[in-house]
This record gives C-alpha cells, sequence and structure tokens, in this order.
C-alpha cells in the first residue's frame, strides 16, 4: 500500500525540518564490519548510518539490511563487509523538498532515512519519524488557529 499524501498538510522543507532537529550526520566506511556498524548505531541510537567513501555518500547500511542479508542468511557480523550489503545507491534529496514528497518517495522506496545532499555535500538525515513530527507539529498549529478563528480571537 503506498501512503497517500495528498491531504497531508504540511509546506515545510526538508531544510526547515532539519533546521529544527539538527544536522548530525552518522556513517561508516564501506570496510567496516557489519559488526562496527551495527555496534556504532546501537552506540548512537540510529537505526541506519551513512555509507561514505572519501567523504561521498556510496550507500546506506541500516538495522533492516544487517537483518535481511547478515542474520537470515547465516553470515558473520564481523566476518561480512559493510560493502557487501549496502543499500545502493542511497536515494537522497535536496533541501527544498517538501515534507509530504519526502513521505511518498519514503513510502515508494519502503525506507525510512533520507540523507539531504546540497551541491554534494550532506546537510543531513531525515527518518520517517522525523517528517510525521512535521506533519503532526502542522496539523496541531492548524488545530489552533482554527479554534481561535471559531472562538472569534481573529489575528490583528
Amino acid at each position: 500500500m503506498v501512503l497517500d499524501t495528498e491531504d497531508v498538510v504540511c509546506h515545510e522543507s526538508a531544510s526547515e525540518v532539519l533546521a529544527r532537529k539538527g544536522s548530525q550526520v552518522w556513517s561508516v566506511g564501506p570496510d567496516a564490519s557489519v559488526y562496527e556498524a551495527v555496534h556504532h548505531m546501537d552506540e548512537v541510537g540510529a537505526g541506519a548510518l551513512l555509507v561514505l567513501h572519501g567523504g561521498r555518500l556510496i550507500g546506506m547500511i541500516s538495522e533492516r539490511d544487517y537483518a535481511r542479508k547478515v542474520v537470515l542468511k547465516g553470515r558473520s557480523s564481523r566476518d561480512t563487509r559493510v560493502s557487501e550489503i549496502m543499500t545502493t545507491p542511497a536515494v537522497s534529496i535536496t533541501p527544498d523538498e517538501r515534507v509530504s514528497d519526502c513521505l511518498r518517495l519514503m513510502t515508494e522506496r519502503r525506507i525510512r532515512h533520507l540523507p539531504v545532499i546540497e551541491n554534494g555535500a550532506i546537510l543531513g538525515v531525515l527518518s520517517i519519524g522525523d517528517l510525521v513530527n512535521a506533519v503532526l507539529s502542522a496539523q496541531a498549529a492548524e488545530m489552533r488557529h482554527l479554534k481561535s478563528y471559531v472562538a472569534g480571537h481573529y489575528p490583528a
């Protein structure tokens, strides 16, 4: 099922969500072991890491990649390199993408993290949770506005 984002009321861009969230990026190199990557995810509380080579995004590794491509295949996380199981190419967005378009892309591609890239520079990563929070905040603001309008408190 594909999420219908036509009714999503959130006019924010990816850059606006990042401005609130922060631009911290967690990454790993392609030659790291999957064990090291999963350990790093645990340390920082992330569900995915960017895979960088020479500062350039070449893929992503997620808990899902680990579960499906290592655990279920009976492989050793200490003997498997990130490059062997990472998702490549990584799906990314530009900072001007709207939240609704990001949600649509994540749903269609069945992914939970989107690197935000401008002119080759990684500005940050948005998770599905970040985008859902942006939509919920927009809806709460709209509800406050409507309640104020109904109660007769018009903006000056």
